[in-house]
């Protein structure tokens, strides 16, 4: 039995050098409402933290859990006037992660339900997910 724990807690040390499993990679996009921030975190590990906006008054982005349905570097609104959405996340039915031009109202509610940032946040987060994979995204919208 003694040898049995000494040799465990010789091996001990040495998983914690093991690289990061799959169950721990992927993207996980924190959306604040609150604050109006983005948390990215990467492997566990949090890299960004950006100013957003989310919906203005009487347009609501919807709280929850989800994942990435359709990604598309170019895309325009249909429901609103062909608005530039560029590096878009579509993530639940006409709701996106998508960059804007109108960066000086990042940090406070103006969408109309979609979560904006700014174009560079915009195309750094969606070549992260293109990058990961799309099954191994999580956006968490709180």
């Amino acid at each position: 039995m003694r040898r049995f724990l000494f040799a465990a807690l010789l091996a001990a040390p040495s998983l914690m050098l093991l690289p990061a499993t799959r169950a721990d990679a992927g993207v996980r996009v924190e959306v604040d409402r609150a604050s109006q921030t983005m948390s990215v975190i990467v492997a566990g590990e949090h890299v960004y933290t950006w100013r957003v906006s989310t919906g203005r008054a009487g347009w609501v982005t919807p709280p929850g859990v989800f994942h990435p349905q359709f990604m598309a570097a170019r895309w325009f609104s249909r429901i609103f006037n062909n608005a530039p959405m560029p590096h878009s996340i579509f993530y639940s039915g006409p709701f996106a992660i998508h960059g804007t031009t109108d960066i000086a109202r990042l940090g406070r509610p103006a969408s109309h339900g979609c979560v904006r940032l700014s174009p560079a946040d915009a195309a750094t987060l969606f070549a992260l997910v293109q990058k990961e994979g799309m099954q191994n995204t999580t956006i968490v919208v709180q």
